[in-house]
Order: C-alpha cells, then sequence, then structure tokens
C-alpha cells in the first residue's frame, strides 16, 4: 500500500519517497503526493527526481491494487527507469499548476451541486475544463448558474474534509450525491469534504482551503444528454 499524503494534504507539492517496486505498470513508491485517477479526476502529471538530479517525467497516475498508487512514466526514458532501483531514494514532485486547476475545479463542482439539487450521474475534471451530468428534466441557465458561482466564490467559505466511519455513511444516505461514483468502502472510513454552509457530501479527491482560491470560473456550455440528463461544463473565465 502507497501512503497517500494527499489526502490529508493536497498543497503539498513534492515529497520524500522510497522505490519499492518498478515493472511495466509503472513506479511504486512507499508514499506519493500524486493523485491517481479516480471519482472523475485526473490523475497528477510531474517528475520523479533521483540523487543525482535527473528527472524522470510522470505522465499519469493510476490506481493499483491493495491501495497502490502507480506512477507512470512518459515513454522513451529507458536510462532512468533503469535508475529507478528498489529501495532509491527519490523526491517525488508533481505538476503544479495542473493539480491546482484540478482543485479549483473540483471544489468549483461542489459549489454546482449546491446550486442543482439533483443526483450527479457522471463527472470529469481536468486542467482545462470540468462537468458535471445531472439526473433532471428541467433546464437550466447558464448566466444563472455562472453568477451563482461566482457569488459562492467570493463569499470565501472555507474547504476541509474529515472522516466518517462506514457505518455512519449508511446510516446516512442522503450525503451520497453521486449515482456514477460511489465513495469507497471497505476500509472503516470514508472522506467526507465539507464547504461551510454550501455542501458536505464523500468526496476522495483534492481540492483548495476556500473558495475564493477557485478563482472566476464560468459555465460554458449545458447540453441536453438525454431525457433525463442535463450535462453543465465548467471553465476558467479569461
Amino acid at each position: 500500500m502507497t501512503e497517500d499524503l494527499f489526502r490529508e494534504d493536497a498543497q503539498l507539492s513534492e515529497c520524500q519517497a522510497r522505490v519499492l517496486r518498478v515493472d511495466e505498470r509503472g513506479v511504486l513508491l512507499d508514499r506519493t503526493v500524486f493523485y491517481p485517477l479516480g471519482g472523475g479526476q485526473a490523475g497528477d502529471a510531474g517528475e520523479l527526481l533521483l540523487p543525482d538530479g535527473r528527472a524522470l517525467r510522470i505522465a499519469d497516475t493510476r490506481k493499483g491494487e491493495a491501495g497502490e498508487i502507480l506512477h507512470l512514466p512518459a515513454p522513451e526514458q529507458p536510462a532512468l527507469l533503469a535508475a529507478m532501483v528498489p529501495g532509491l531514494a527519490i523526491t517525488a514532485r508533481i505538476a503544479w499548476e495542473r493539480r491546482h486547476a484540478h482543485m479549483r475545479f473540483h471544489t468549483a463542482t461542489h459549489l454546482l451541486c449546491a446550486l442543482v439539487p439533483h443526483p450527479v450521474d457522471g463527472c470529469s475534471i481536468t486542467a482545462q475544463y470540468a462537468r458535471l451530468d445531472f439526473h433532471m428534466t428541467e433546464p437550466l441557465d447558464k448566466d444563472e448558474l455562472t453568477a451563482g458561482l461566482a457569488r459562492l466564490v467570493a463569499e470565501a467559505h472555507a474547504v476541509s474534509h474529515s472522516w466518517i466511519s462506514d457505518a455512519e455513511l449508511e446510516a446516512n444516505p442522503g450525503l451520497v450525491r453521486s449515482m456514477s461514483v460511489q465513495p469507497p468502502r471497505g476500509s472503516g472510513r470514508v472522506r467526507v469534504l465539507k464547504i461551510d454552509g454550501v455542501d458536505l457530501q464523500p468526496c476522495g479527491g483534492t481540492h483548495v482551503s476556500n473558495t475564493a482560491e477557485i478563482g472566476a470560473v464560468v459555465v460554458s456550455k449545458i447540453e441536453k444528454k438525454s431525457a433525463k440528463t442535463r450535462r453543465v461544463v465548467l471553465g476558467f473565465a479569461t
């Protein structure tokens, strides 16, 4: 199992770690700041710095077996990959601008959930855009949602997380907004994101610490994907 430092502190951009294994699946470390693809959020990119200063570029991050987090090297780096031997002490450093965009967009999707009180049946969070698919039939107004997001961002609500037990989640099913991505159960605890006075729901992704940090976001598109699905796409204001 990889110690996932980003669960407690999404602001960490690098950490010291040791190589546990390198194979065709990727580089496995004992601990990491790299977030793996999941919950609709894209995996982190970045680099693993060797003691001699060379850097192995990481193109993506994925989940492995039994809590493993796998760092996927960019191609055509055989010499650097061969140097990643088990036991080697390295520095894991994420591409911060990309991660921070994920954090801003992911937090913005929680604000959107507060503005559109319907179940979510699809989600995608990248560095360029974010989208939520809502299970609903009513039309949505792009300008109205953009204004609502601007208001919640400007109000500077604190963002924090806590942990509840599986039993507490089962006793409060209304906490779960997503129809497509269920919170992981079985480990004994579930991570819950709280935006003061705005939103409370299980979420394992990375977020900013205050809604003001999101900055200016806009609803760039609203689509009717099916009779009961409305897709809302978010972008950063230019």
